[in-house]
């Protein structure tokens, strides 16, 4: 197997990297660059040297199409451009979020910029892995998703999907690391402004917002309009998703339990907390795992969902990689099948 990574040198390309290098599919590993052609990855990220020598090519479609596999680790509305142009020749896996919406309008409305064609759209597959296997394997264009959605949404899908809770009734209230806003140093992350801060950011605007709408629609049934507001934390990796919605009457944190137990039975990437346990970020820390605890308040009514991930990893690429081995009919865990990184 021949993969190929553009937009290699941000933190996705370097962890597709890590993850690539030590997979047993893997022959060789091609990267591509917009704006680093000729300069070798080691010269970016010193702590490879030694271990790959990897110099980045300028990205052509034709030297593309070589590859087994294309991932696509690019900022919004190259995917759109690229992916056109490969998807008839080997498999793409999109981590960009330029397919990641169904709706053409919705997306313009939210990324600000024009969508992908509409075709492309719906021929890309939503990567959330425990939730879309059965559409996994078959496809050859496949959109990775971003990281708040994927905690999110592995936290509250069983209860949306099953009536217990309504998709019109969330609130989902989420925390990342900075490595979540990229590489480049902006006014928000440099040192200075983050150490010692916590920050709220793009409240009611975040473009995970409508792809998590989306996804809840699917398995409600009905539309789903919530409330998501994101907050930077000082640490490097993680996300932390809180919902909170009024639960089912009749429901209780057992019931709750065994509807968790019983939708992700199958899923070796999902762990479920017993009752009243409550994960943190720092134990899925470099994996690919996402830990999920819950608790139903009779007093209230209301349920209480967190759940953890590391962003570049079950966020980004693990979930990546987890979706390359469904669509090559590989063993799901291949190439990422290590324990958490603790302290």
């Amino acid at each position: 197997m021949k993969a190929a990574i553009v937009g290699a040198t941000g933190y996705g390309g370097i962890e597709l990297i890590r993850l690539l290098h030590s997979h047993p599919e893997i022959e060789s590993i091609a990267v591509f660059s917009s704006s680093q052609e000729g300069k070798t990855m080691a010269e970016s990220y010193p702590h490879v040297s030694g271990i790959v020598n990897l110099t980045l090519g300028d990205i052509q479609p034709e030297h593309l199409q070589e590859h087994d596999v294309v991932f696509l680790s690019t900022p919004p509305g190259v995917s759109a451009e690229l992916s056109g142009k490969l998807v008839s020749e080997t498999k793409v896996i999109d981590l960009s979020g330029d397919l990641r919406l169904k709706d053409p309008n919705t997306y313009n409305e939210w990324y600000g910029r024009e969508s992908a064609p509409e075709p492309l759209l719906q021929k890309a597959v939503y990567g959330l892995t425990e939730w879309h296997k059965q559409e996994i394997p078959s496809t050859s264009l496949l959109s990775n998703p971003g990281c708040y959605a994927t905690a999110a949404l592995l936290g509250v899908l069983p209860l949306v999907k099953h009536r217990v809770v309504n998709a019109d009734d969330l609130i989902i209230d989420a925390k990342s690391g900075t490595t979540g806003a990229g590489r480049s140093p902006s006014a928000i992350t440099h040192f200075s402004e983050m150490n010692d801060n916590f920050k709220v950011y793009k409240v009611n605007q975040h473009k995970h917002t409508p792809e998590i709408e989306q996804e809840l629609k699917e398995a409600a049934e009905q539309d789903a309009v919530i409330t998501f507001t994101p907050h930077l934390v000082p640490m490097t990796r993680g996300i932390m998703a809180v919902t909170y919605a009024p639960l089912k009457k009749g429901w209780n944190s057992r019931d709750v339990e065994e509807l968790y137990y019983e939708s992700y039975t199958e899923d070796p990437f999902v762990r479920i907390r017993h009752k009243e346990t409550f994960p943190f970020t720092k134990e899925v820390y470099g994996t690919n795992y996402c830990d999920i605890g819950f608790t139903a308040d009779e007093r209230t009514g209301r349920v209480t969902i967190i759940s953890v991930i590391d962003n570049l990893m079950k966020g980004a690429s693990g979930q990546a990689v987890q979706n390359m081995n469904l669509m090559f009919g590989w063993p799901e865990k291949t190439g990422l099948d290590f324990i958490p990184v603790y302290p």
